[in-house]
C-alpha cells in the first residue's frame, strides 16, 4: 500500500461540471488495494483549454472527461482512439510524455449493461439527449441490433444529426411516445442542477415502459430511478455505467486490470461515498 505521497506519485484526475466522489473513491481504492503509487482527484473548471494544457504540462497521466466537456475538448487533443473517433465524443484522456490520446469508455459500459440485462433488441426505445453521452448510447444501441427508436432532443441541430447518424428517428419531445425502453442521457435528475428534482420522462411513460436506463450517476437514485423502482420496473443505473467505464479508464491509466471481485469491492466503496 502507498503510505505517503512523493515526487514520483502519478496523478490522475477528472473534469466535470459537477464533480462527485465516485471516481475519486473508486480509483484510489484500487490504487491502494493494488499497491500502486497513484493519486486521483476530481476537479471542475471554467477554463477547459487551460485545464487540458495543465494536464499536458504537468504530466497528469489520465483525465476523465464528463458533461459538458466531452466534445468541447476534442480540438485540444493530439489523437482520438477509434472508440472516441467513431462517436466524436471523449470521456478519457491518456497522457504519454505530453501526447494526449482520447478514448471513450462510456460506449463499453452501455454495451456491457444492455447485454448483461438481456434487454431485447426488438424493444421500441426513446433516448433522451443528443450530447456526448447520448452519442455513446445511440452507437451502442445500433451495434447491439436495436432498430426502432427515437432520439428525443430539443436541439434542432444535434438531435436530427444524431438520429440520422445511427438510422433512428428524431423527435423534439415525447408527445404520443410510449416506448418499451427509456434511456435518459441528459442532466435531468443530476444533483446540483436546476432540474435535480425532475423526472426525465413522465410517470405515464415510465408506467408503460419495461426497462428504465438512467445514465446520470449522481445521485445514486435519481427521481427517475426512484419512481421506476416504485413501479417495479427493471432499472439500469448510472452508478453501474460509471463503475464499468471507470474500470476501463483504470486499465488505460495503469496497465493493470483488477479482477472482478476487486472491481465489485471498489464499486461498492465508491457508491457509499458518492
Amino acid at each position: 500500500m502507498t503510505k505517503y505521497l512523493n515526487k514520483d506519485t502519478i496523478v490522475c484526475m477528472s473534469l466535470a461540471a459537477r464533480p462527485s466522489n465516485f471516481g475519486t473513491r473508486f480509483h484510489n481504492y484500487l490504487y491502494d488495494a493494488l499497491d500502486l503509487d497513484y493519486l486521483y482527484k476530481a476537479f471542475t473548471t471554467k477554463d477547459l483549454k487551460g485545464a487540458i494544457a495543465g494536464v499536458r504540462a504537468l504530466g497528469i497521466r489520465g483525465c476523465a472527461i464528463s458533461m459538458p466537456f466531452k466534445e468541447e475538448c476534442i480540438p485540444m487533443l493530439d489523437e482520438l482512439d477509434a472508440s472516441a473517433r467513431a462517436i466524436n465524443s471523449v470521456n478519457t484522456i491518456v497522457n504519454t510524455d505530453g501526447y494526449l490520446k482520447a478514448y471513450n469508455t462510456d460506449y463499453i459500459a452501455i454495451a456491457t449493461l444492455l447485454k448483461q440485462y438481456n434487454v431485447p433488441t426488438d424493444y421500441f426505445f426513446a433516448l433522451h439527449g443528443s450530447g456526448g453521452m447520448a452519442k455513446a448510447v445511440a452507437c451502442a444501441l445500433k451495434d447491439a441490433g436495436f432498430k426502432k427508436g427515437f432520439i428525443v432532443a430539443k436541439n434542432e441541430k444535434t438531435g436530427p444529426e444524431l438520429a440520422k447518424l445511427y438510422g433512428f428517428e428524431w423527435r423534439k419531445d415525447m408527445t404520443d411516445l410510449n416506448p418499451d425502453l427509456l434511456i435518459n442521457a441528459t442532466p435531468i435528475g443530476m444533483s446540483g442542477g436546476a432540474d435535480a428534482e425532475k423526472l426525465s420522462f413522465s410517470e405515464q411513460q415510465v408506467n408503460h415502459a419495461k426497462v428504465i436506463f438512467e445514465v446520470v450517476a449522481l445521485p445514486a437514485e435519481t427521481p427517475l430511478l426512484k419512481y421506476a423502482k416504485s413501479q417495479n420496473k427493471t432499472v439500469i443505473t448510472g452508478s453501474e455505467v460509471f463503475a464499468i467505464q471507470a474500470v476501463e479508464q483504470f486499465v488505460l491509466y495503469t496497465g493493470v486490470r483488477p479482477d472482478d471481485e476487486l472491481f465489485q469491492q471498489a464499486a461498492k466503496y465508491a457508491r457509499q461515498g458518492a
